[in-house]
């Protein structure tokens, strides 16, 4: 089988990430008080958002891959252009005379889930026609990252995304995408999310949101609910496979996207797809993804420093497995494993382990965890 080409594409940004070195075990709102003076460690400075973290975790996986973003000529976007640079992994930025580069802030204390102080910078200028179009156009498989942080990917009810992957699909790639958290104060917070993505899923072959994501947009009331039982604390706590996850992405996939593949933090993914048929029409190679319905459990890590970018080397695992024609299952193994290795360590990617040593840690029975309720 050839190496099939991808472009990562969307949102871009500088990870600004303090080290919070006597936080574990304390609750979240218990380390960060109004008035409370918190001592951290050294700051890490690295590449995030969706194009750096799913597109240099499938670089240091040994895909053929191409970032596609867009920065400032600012001192934060040389430092990023820097650092990918530095990988070794081809990217084909857009630079702005005029728009900052996106940064953000990631509050992540050891054994808590993350918040996040972000500037979406000129994320919020990028559109799909400053892409490279003849680029897109040879390559095989196409991902596309938090259109929620993008304002003219959601303006106009998703206009532009629906465009973009309508246009996309149209010659002939395998297609992906991916949300982000919503502040629900923000104009994005108050775009008709159900709607934006009845238009777009149907140019989609992979849906890859987290569970918290599909929730708010497409259940808001289901949402408030977990929210509320969960006090403050991670929702997955009080989630249950037959109640939220499996209705939720059947309502996803009934929108028209191929499959659905839903990131529940810490507890594992679920992956629903559709027929047979429409699967081998994504790809030929993907043989036995039909009709599929598979919920994996995590894989424990060895420790965890920091949650940021977890989701996003997951699905780069995800791709990578698609791209070679792995079974669902072991897709799904991959991606789970990839995410426990990606928390161990304060950037994204250090962590990461091939394919070949993630197998035998599988293989040899790496204990998995069981945080869902019944």
């Amino acid at each position: 089988m050839r190496q099939k080409k991808i472009i990562v594409a969307g949102h871009i940004s500088l990870d600004i990430t303090p080290a919070f070195e006597n936080a574990s075990g304390k609750r979240f709102f218990d380390i960060l008080k109004p008035g409370k003076l918190v001592n951290v460690g050294a700051a890490q400075i690295s590449k995030g958002g969706a194009v750096s973290n799913t597109g240099l975790a499938l670089h240091k996986l040994g895909t053929d891959v191409t970032l596609m973003g867009k920065t400032g000529k600012d001192l934060f976007g040389e430092v990023l252009r820097k650092q990918i640079s530095e990988t070794g992994c081809r990217m084909d930025m857009i630079l702005s005379d005029t728009d900052e580069t996106s940064y953000t802030i990631v509050i992540a204390p050891k054994g808590s889930d993350r918040a996040f102080l972000h500037d979406p910078g000129c994320n919020n200028t990028f559109t799909y026609d400053e892409m490279d179009l003849a680029a897109i156009r040879e390559a095989d498989y196409f991902h596309f990252g938090y259109p929620p942080l993008m304002k003219k990917f959601y303006e106009s009810d998703g206009e532009m995304l629906e465009r973009m992957y309508k246009e996309i699909k149209q010659n002939g790639l395998a297609t992906s995408l991916d949300l982000a958290a919503v502040d629900p104060d923000s104009n994005a917070g108050r775009c008709d999310w159900e709607k934006v993505l009845k238009r777009v899923l149907p140019y989609v072959d992979f849906f890859v949101p987290s569970i918290e994501e599909l929730g708010y947009m497409l259940d808001k009331e289901r949402y408030d609910r977990w929210q509320k039982e969960a006090g403050g604390e991670e929702i997955i706590s009080v989630l249950s496979l037959e109640k939220d996850i499996i209705p939720i992405a059947e309502k996803a996939l009934s929108f028209g996207c191929r499959a659905v593949m839903v990131k529940c933090g810490a507890a594992g993914m679920y992956l629903r797809t559709s027929g047979e048929k429409d699967m081998r029409k994504v790809d030929p190679d993907l043989k036995g993804w039909g009709d599929q319905k598979i919920f994996q459990k995590s894989y424990l890590p060895e420790r965890v420093l920091s949650g940021t970018g977890a989701g996003d080397t997951s699905i780069a695992a995800f791709l990578k497995s698609v791209m070679e024609g792995e079974s669902p299952k072991r897709s799904l193994e991959y991606a789970t494993a990839t995410g426990a290795c990606c928390v161990t360590t304060y950037d994204t990617i250090s962590g990461l382990l091939g394919f070949k040593e993630l197998r035998e840690k599988i293989d040899k029975g790496w204990e998995q965890q069981d945080l869902l309720t019944s």
